[in-house]
């Protein structure tokens, strides 16, 4: 957000929104990538979303369906979060194969190249969708990411229909994934498990039997954050 359009939204001066700005920077709770460059979510933001996690204690009660996943699969399998348009890594359990994806815990990628992301995006509605990625153009990172909104769109509805969400990739060229939302009680994601593998153990048929096994997986969990 720029400071005219904080001013705007506000309906306050435009160096009333620039002090409050400025404020929240420095409390960590707004950031700019360069001076007079547009704001985006700090740090602390982060944190808070993060305490909310801790306080539902998701990474507790998706550990054991995570080793479950694991021990049936041998894939590396990781719990994500959504933040803004990114993804944010918040557990990870590295795979048992010789040749395997590392643990991705602390990592941030855009929501639109990964599997995780891609799950928790199709649980929303269009409005929210729209909210989130006001831009046509998509942030890329391989040849492979969605480039286009309208893109993301028709790989989202496809989500809908399988009931878990893929990435060939399109995070990294070498690393592919399956993923299925963790949903609330009212059906909003909270966050996504996901199997993370090597692009060149792609197999369809074994992607279609891993988006059964996640959804048994999120289901146990969220038995267990609404009991």
């Amino acid at each position: 957000m720029r400071v005219i359009d904080a001013a705007e939204h506000l309906g306050t001066a435009r160096s009333t929104a620039h002090r409050l700005l400025t404020t929240l920077r420095d409390n960590g709770f707004a950031s700019q990538e360069r001076l007079n460059s547009a704001y985006r979510l700090g740090p602390a933001v982060t944190e808070i979303g993060l305490a909310v996690i801790r306080h539902m204690d998701l990474r507790g009660s998706a550990r054991p369906a995570m080793e479950e996943v694991r021990a049936r699969t041998g894939e590396t399998v990781s719990l994500s979060v959504l933040e803004g348009q990114h993804v944010r890594f918040v557990d990870s359990l590295e795979g048992t194969q010789l040749v395997r994806v590392g643990e991705r815990t602390g990592y941030v990628l855009p929501a639109s190249s990964t599997a995780g992301g891609k799950a928790m995006l199709a649980a929303m509605s269009p409005k929210d969708l729209e909210s989130r990625f006001p831009s046509t153009a998509l942030p890329t990172l391989t040849p492979s990411s969605l480039a286009r909104r309208s893109d993301l769109h028709r790989q989202l509805e496809q989500a809908r229909l399988l009931g878990y969400a893929v990435n060939r990739g399109e995070s990294e060229s070498a690393v592919s994934a399956v993923a299925v939302a963790i949903l609330d009680s009212s059906g909003l994601p909270v966050g996504a498990i996901a199997i993370v593998f090597p692009t060149s153990r792609w197999e369809q048929s074994a992607i279609s039997g891993w988006g059964r096994v996640l959804q048994n997986a999120c289901e146990a969990i969220q038995r267990s954050i609404s009991s």
